[in-house]
């Protein structure tokens, strides 16, 4: 590749990081003006206005009295990546199943780039969730993930994340961690003891495809109170299986 071609490549990386400097902007605080976005983005206000425009023409950000807002030209987007796989489809009915017959908050969490992502969830707030990225080793759901890596690549994760502790029971430590993944792997589920935010605790089970591909974590969380009682939670554990099961067969059979 020469010269000039690579100048050409550099260029277009920029201009799409700065479309998208401008989008996480607005997906942080919408309505802002073009004022407001230069403040937030560190762009100058000639090429934020550039973006602003091409970003409203294709429908991503729409303007209304000054302030700028995503557009529903991304929701088109988002929903495919929702529906890729057969099993999400199938999922997002058990999370609101799950949701309806416990009145608990329930979720479905899958992995991207050593992330747990919402993909599903039912509660309150529940769509401003989908797509928040969260820790794998603090949640119920996220360590049903982990569980079902070989030793290798928990090696890798572990050596590539931050095990950052958010709460006073956080995990970690590597060997502890370690020791919990093998206790989910005994007993087929996950706990979150208060583990990303304190006062909420929550269990989780891993669901996999007919072919045994883990597809993603199910799981229900709740006040530490309740979830904390161990016949309450056999019972939602129960109900997790039930619901995982269910979405195998249906992939299995439709």
């Amino acid at each position: 590749m020469t010269t000039e071609q690579d100048g050409r490549t550099d260029v277009g990386v920029s201009t799409t990081k700065k479309s998208f400097e401008i989008l996480e902007a607005l997906k942080t605080e919408e309505g802002l003006s073009i004022t407001e976005i230069t403040e937030r983005t560190n762009l100058s206000k000639s090429t934020v206005y550039r973006h602003l425009a091409t970003l409203t023409d294709m429908g991503y950000i729409i303007e209304t009295d000054g302030g700028y807002y995503i557009g529903l030209g991304l929701l088109e987007i988002s929903e495919k990546t929702r529906n890729r796989e057969a099993g999400y489809t199938a999922a997002k009915r058990k999370v609101f199943e799950l949701g309806q017959e416990t009145d608990e908050r329930a979720v479905f969490l899958v992995e991207e780039e050593y992330e747990g992502v919402y993909l599903h969830r039912y509660g309150s707030l529940s769509d401003t969730m989908i797509g928040k990225r969260r820790p794998l080793y603090s949640l119920a759901s996220g360590k049903v993930i982990l569980a079902d890596w070989d030793d290798d690549e928990i090696d890798r994760y572990i050596e590539e994340t931050d095990l950052e502790r958010h709460t006073a029971n956080t995990i970690t430590d590597p060997d502890a961690l370690y020791e919990e993944l093998d206790q989910i792997r005994d007993q087929g589920y996950g706990i979150n003891n208060e583990e990303y935010m304190s006062g909420l605790c929550g269990v989780a089970v891993p669901v996999y495809t007919p072919d045994d591909d883990l597809l993603g974590g199910l799981g229900l969380f709740g006040p530490a109170s309740r979830f904390k009682d161990k016949s309450v939670r056999n019972e939602l554990v129960d109900r997790l299986r039930d619901k995982a099961g269910e979405i195998k067969v249906t992939l299995a059979y439709g």
